[in-house]
């Protein structure tokens, strides 16, 4: 890996510094939310950008939503092969999976697993969603203060995992930990050591190998095991592929719907006229939650590799070249979006954001994160008359979940 020799992008002033110079690659940017100025400077002077160098090699950013479109759109130019983040893989250490494949194998693996997320089985989820939020919710302390990730953003979150997986109840916050292990290396103090995440992701790989087995014998089970078990496209999966299916399902169905959930109550206390809009008219939750999934973006980011020479807003894009199409400033552009930096519960086409992803590799559970949020919001404005954020969030230093640890809350009952 490169080492960075860029200058600390949040000393400098995004107005001001050199194009070329700036990295939005840098985790400070994201840990101290200092980004928007440099995308909306790149979307509005250099919407497809080279940066020469990072600490992840020479890259290009993509910052505007068409233009993220038409690179999401066009696999047969930007492969996802071989991985989907910024970071190039580990050679010794290449984990598979389908989000980081280009069809027919794509399209055969994940039409394996998508009947866990089908409208019908979504309907009988919705039961067993709505009874957890409210014992969750009606476990929280009133009027002292305490950490909403860890009480509710993980907590449901990592029990409709364990649902989707049919996975021994008590042991759930492993899955909690092996997704902050797989998104996280040394760099962002989750492990100590690369060695320390390869250590902690076989444990995962042997755990669910044991649940593989169990289930392998055992007909036709609805649950996320069973189906790659069964599938035709699945079964023979080495280990390596299985452990990287089981991180792109544990990543997907936890990070984005946990930062959703925290993400949610700060845009609501930081724009007190939308948090009493809410309170006057609750109909307004299923839009309020797209708006929410716009608003925070959880997934900053994903990355393609060209296969072959394009040109892109002018920009000669090379064979081998790496491209990051960047979803937390696509999300901001105000070519496609109307005032994107305000946070507007009943804004008209809330849906028109990219934070699914698009084509053919847009997000598997989407519905399902938008139930869990929809469902959670009618629950806590049935119990609360206000979540009051006490303090700043602490936000994970990655450039990929866009994500929070910590965040300081008290409720006030109606």
């Amino acid at each position: 890996m490169a080492e960075a020799t860029t200058p600390l992008m949040v000393d400098l002033d995004p107005a001001t510094v050199p194009l070329e110079d700036i990295d939005v690659s840098q985790r400070e940017l994201w840990s101290q939310n200092k980004k928007y100025p440099f995308f909306k400077r790149l979307r509005d002077e250099a919407p497809v950008h080279y940066c020469k160098e990072s600490e992840f090699g020479p890259y290009w950013s993509v910052t505007r939503f068409e233009d993220i479109m038409e690179v999401e759109q066009n696999w047969q130019s930007f492969s996802s092969d071989p991985t989907i983040v910024i970071q190039d893989p580990e050679e010794d250490f290449e984990l598979p999976m389908f989000i980081a494949m280009d069809p027919p194998k794509h399209d055969e693996q994940r039409k394996t697993v998508q009947g866990v997320v089908a409208p019908r089985n979504l309907q009988n989820l919705e039961s067993t969603i709505r009874s957890r939020v409210q014992t969750i919710l009606d476990d929280l302390p009133i009027g002292e203060q305490f950490n909403w990730v860890d009480r509710v953003s993980i907590e449901l979150t990592t029990q409709m995992l364990a649902t989707l997986f049919d996975f021994p109840f008590e042991d759930r916050r492993k899955l909690t930990r092996w997704s902050d292990v797989a998104t996280g290396g040394p760099e962002t103090g989750i492990v100590e050591s690369e060695e320390q995440r390869r250590e902690e992701l076989y444990e995962c790989l042997e755990y669910f190998t044991r649940l593989w087995q169990e289930r392998e014998g055992s007909g036709d089970g609805n649950d996320l095991i069973s189906m790659l078990a069964h599938g035709e496209a699945t079964k023979d999966m080495d280990p390596q592929e299985y452990l990287g299916n089981l991180v792109l399902l544990i990543v997907g169905g936890n990070d984005t719907t946990r930062n959703s959930i925290t993400g949610g109550v700060i845009a609501l206390n930081e724009n007190p006229g939308e948090y009493a809009k809410l309170r006057n008219n609750p109909s307004v939750i299923p839009n309020m939650v797209s708006e929410i999934i716009r608003w925070v973006t959880p997934l900053a980011h994903m990355r393609r590799t060209a296969v072959k020479d394009y040109v892109l807003q002018g920009q000669q894009i090379k064979a081998g070249d790496k491209l990051v199409m960047w979803y937390a400033s696509g999300n901001r552009d105000e070519r496609a979006i109307d005032r994107p930096d305000e946070f507007i519960i009943d804004r008209a086409r809330a849906r028109q954001h990219l934070s699914f992803g698009f084509g053919i590799h847009r997000c598997m559970g989407n519905r399902l994160a938008e139930m869990q949020l929809r469902i959670l919001w009618e629950e806590i404005q049935k119990r609360f008359h206000k979540i009051e954020m006490v303090g700043e969030p602490e936000r994970i230093p990655s450039n990929f979940v866009h994500g929070f640890s910590d965040l300081q809350v008290v409720l006030h009952p109606h």
